[in-house]
């Protein structure tokens, strides 16, 4: 982005703010369209504006494309048995559990023969978390191509998806904290994995999730955690993220954002009012700042941009201040003995990939994974890389036999580097 592009995105959050000020209805009604854009980076994952292209098609055509895709498209719509984990706060927190197959000796199922060889993985349950303003329907494909194949738990964070809004956050108006997130992850492993090993997985704000569980919780790392995942996440120091912006842009809207949000989060229904009202611009937003190539599914990107406009601008603008204070650096000694994936999109201007590599160097065994045509929703954008390279590190923490990763499905030797154990 040009950086006359970025002081113009810069002046539009400027001038949301100058109406969140003002506090006069007409000025909101004129600000929500403005704000709602800006903010719509947030809902993706990012903390600045970005110019988007003009519209060339009529709204009503893009507006029943939209519908036509979300018939159209299969994403999301895997379930599994539903439970209900509670936090310290009371929150409740919503899990889904698919079963493992019963062992059918000789005859594996395809997917397990794909996976994993023909042998059945060892008892394990491998748990998703999912990242900021998603749900647990982010990790679709790996859903799907795991289902049966060993045991899973999908949750959804505090605020997010089927959970409930924080009790913390809405009568004690407790800011949240990554700390909290790595709490609300114990009680669901209490509730949906009360013992046996598990395998931990982090997109983003889930990573961030699981290395405040090892932060409180080290001797669960120790005695019960098999390996784990860390996909397109940072163990801190996101204040200093760009999001593809130039200093000018960047400075501008660091010193705006903190107060927009605080007020939008007040007028929270005449701002969703300004989401919807803004839907086009929004699905550019999202889409540059979730996936980095030009062959994504439209359906995939209709599939983002459900989850992501979901999340209600009040949860936005709860959690943005948290990623600022988040810092878990030490606790990633916690998974030093243990068999570590790193993977991460080279184009993801939300958690940059340097993120990762940095997670990597305090991890020397890990296996680091950068798929360089990838964004953000890696596991969306590049889903045959994530699930075999996961494949490939439940057969390293025991769950599955050594060398049965097939050779076709999710191979990286064309699409990423990797630095392995």
């Amino acid at each position: 982005m040009s950086e006359s592009s970025a002081e113009t995105v810069a002046d539009l959050v400027a001038s949301a703010a100058s109406a969140s000020a003002a506090g006069a209805a007409g000025s909101w009604r004129r600000a929500t369209g403005i704000a709602g854009a800006a903010l719509g980076v947030l809902a993706a994952g990012a903390a600045a504006g970005v110019a988007v292209e003009r519209m060339t098609v009529g709204r009503e055509v893009r507006r029943k494309a939209r519908l036509a895709l979300d018939a159209a498209g299969p994403y999301g719509t895997l379930r599994g048995t539903p439970g209900t984990a509670y936090a310290d706060d009371g929150t409740e927190l919503y899990y889904e559990v698919d079963e493992a197959e019963p062992d059918q000796g000789p005859e594996v199922s395809p997917r397990r023969r794909r996976l994993f060889g023909s042998k059945a993985p060892a008892p394990v349950t491998v748990v998703f978390c999912h990242g900021y303003c998603l749900s647990q329907d982010s990790w679709h494909f790996q859903r799907a191509a795991l289902r049966g194949v060993v045991r899973t738990v999908y949750w959804d964070q505090r605020s997010h998806g089927r959970s409930g809004r924080g009790v913390a956050q809405t009568r004690d108006r407790v800011p949240v904290t990554i700390d909290q997130l790595g709490r609300d992850l114990k009680a669901v492993l209490d509730a949906a994995v009360p013992d046996g090993p598990v395998v931990l997985v982090g997109h983003s704000m889930g990573g961030m999730t699981v290395m405040a569980l090892a932060a409180q919780y080290p001797e669960l790392i120790r005695d019960r955690v098999a390996a784990t995942a860390f996909v397109g996440s940072s163990s801190g120091r996101l204040g200093e993220v760009n999001f593809g912006l130039p200093v000018a842009g960047v400075n501008a809207v660091r010193r705006i954002l903190p107060g927009v949000l605080r007020a939008l989060g007040r007028q929270a229904e005449l701002v969703e009012k300004g989401r919807r009202a803004t839907a086009d611009l929004f699905a550019g937003i999202i889409k540059r700042y979730s996936f980095a190539g030009g062959e994504v599914d439209p359906s995939v990107e209709r599939f983002a941009e459900r989850m992501i406009e979901s999340t209600p601008i009040d949860v936005v603008a709860e959690f943005y201040p948290a990623f600022t204070d988040h810092d878990k650096t030490e606790a990633l000694a916690r998974f030093r003995d243990l068999p570590v994936l790193v993977l991460a999109g080279v184009q993801d201007l939300v958690t940059p990939s340097e993120h990762s590599e940095a997670i990597a160097g305090l991890l020397p065994d890990a296996e680091l994974v950068l798929v360089p045509d990838a964004g953000h929703l890696v596991m969306l954008e590049h889903p045959e890389v994530v699930t075999d390279r996961l494949a490939d590190l439940l057969t390293r923490a025991g769950a599955g036999p050594a060398g049965a990763t097939v050779s076709g499905y999710g191979t990286t030797s064309s699409t990423s580097s990797a630095r392995g154990r």
